[in-house]
């Protein structure tokens, strides 16, 4: 997938909160609230991420080029101001794909993004926004549609007790914009004219919501991105047996080094498919091959390197991985034992493992979960892993 981030703006609100920088860049619990952003983006599978820039474009490209994901980033700079349709029509120029999702750089939404593309293919719609039901609000213009999910108008903002916003996220064919002038309105001039002929769906979403543009819900911000509130997943942790899981299994041996290591035939699309059903992905494995001598410390983790950099690759994440090496079976920390877990309780202790999964191809495994009380799952083939990925998700989000 593939978006343009429009973060050129200079939150002149914020001033009395926040130094003289673009507002993408306001500070967010500690991190530049575009981070949070772009992070959650990489997680849900986009490729590709165009910033369209103005305002001090000098400090967001600086802090790009120190991502590592840098390479897939292209920021774009408007010479002079160009509206918000002129940004993203300047930015659309460097998209390679059919349709674009467009994103305030201001605004994070938890949108499922596969399925709004799935929806905006359906529809048939020139342009889809993303819709946030909301109640008592006045800050916000309404957004109304017909029963068939078109919307047929925008309204003024106005006390409202209950209805939909524009959440800031679109879904546009890359060539829409074409026949626009070089300066306009993105909402007041290309998608208003569009709701009179229903040319543009609507796609609601219960997902968190906050525009850091006042100064008390960017307060509201620096807490709610601390302990994590922002992320709504549909579980909370997966652990990941390694070999016969992720990687072909060798009988009464050990992937030694990357030459030796296969992945399971759709392991690498399994993973980009859970990347949104869990909070953290991490893998949890015994490798008595570095306990008797067969490998090193140094081959486990330049094995792990290689298959962290193909996962990342292919759309999927680890979030970390805990390894025993030890060969007594008495060791707390190698499964069955339930060390491991413990670990992972202590590293994130936002994790709850009554609505967390297991997943593992042996009866270690799952002796492990049930001393951990984690829900657990057993592959009977290598390629298992697919399966269980589309029973929890079955839409493609590459």
């Amino acid at each position: 997938m593939e978006c343009v981030v429009l973060a050129g703006g200079k939150g002149t609100r914020l001033r009395s909160v926040v130094s003289d920088l673009p507002k993408c860049m306001a500070p967010v619990a500690g991190r530049p609230f575009l981070a949070w952003l772009l992070d959650d983006l990489r997680e849900a599978g986009f490729d590709h991420i165009i910033l369209s820039l103005g305002y001090k474009h000098e400090a967001v490209e600086a802090w790009v080029a120190t991502r590592p994901d840098r390479d897939s980033i292209t920021c774009v700079v408007e010479e002079e101001p160009l509206g918000t349709g002129g940004g993203v029509r300047l930015a659309l120029r460097q998209a390679r794909e059919d349709a674009v999702f467009i994103l305030n750089g201001d605004t994070f939404f938890g949108v499922d993004y596969p399925a709004m593309q799935a929806f905006h293919r359906q529809s048939g719609a020139q342009a889809t926004l993303a819709l946030k039901p909301l109640r008592d609000f006045d800050r916000y213009g309404e957004v109304t549609l017909d029963g068939e999910g078109r919307i047929t108008a925008f309204r003024e903002k106005r006390p409202c007790a209950e209805g939909l916003i524009n959440g800031g996220v679109y879904l546009l064919q890359r060539d829409a914009l074409a026949e626009m002038p070089e300066r306009f309105s993105l909402e007041k001039d290309y998608f208003e004219p569009k709701a009179v002929s229903a040319d543009l769906a609507g796609f609601r979403s219960e997902g968190y919501f906050i525009d850091i543009g006042i100064p008390a819900d960017y307060a509201r911000a620096q807490r709610d991105f601390a302990d994590g509130a922002y992320r709504s997943y549909p579980y909370d942790a997966l652990l990941l047996d390694r070999d016969g899981v992720i990687n072909v299994l060798r009988p009464n041996d050990y992937v030694k080094n990357i030459a030796e290591f296969v992945f399971c035939d759709g392991a690498l699309e399994a993973l980009r498919r859970l990347n949104p059903c869990f909070r953290r992905i991490v893998i949890v494995t015994n490798q008595r091959g570095v306990g008797r001598g067969l490998m090193t410390e140094a081959d486990l983790a330049e094995i792990h390197d290689w298959m962290l950099a193909r996962i990342r690759e292919a759309g999927g994440r680890i979030d970390r991985i805990y390894v025993c090496t030890a060969v007594d079976p008495a060791d707390p920390r190698r499964k069955p034992n339930p060390g491991m877990a413990r670990e992972v309780r202590a590293d994130f202790p936002d994790i709850d493992f009554a609505r967390s999964i297991l997943v593992g191809d042996s009866a270690s495994d799952l002796e492990f979960a049930r001393r951990a009380g984690i829900p657990a799952v057993c592959l009977r083939d290598p390629d298992n892993l697919l399966t269980f990925a589309r029973s929890l998700n079955p839409t493609d989000p590459s």
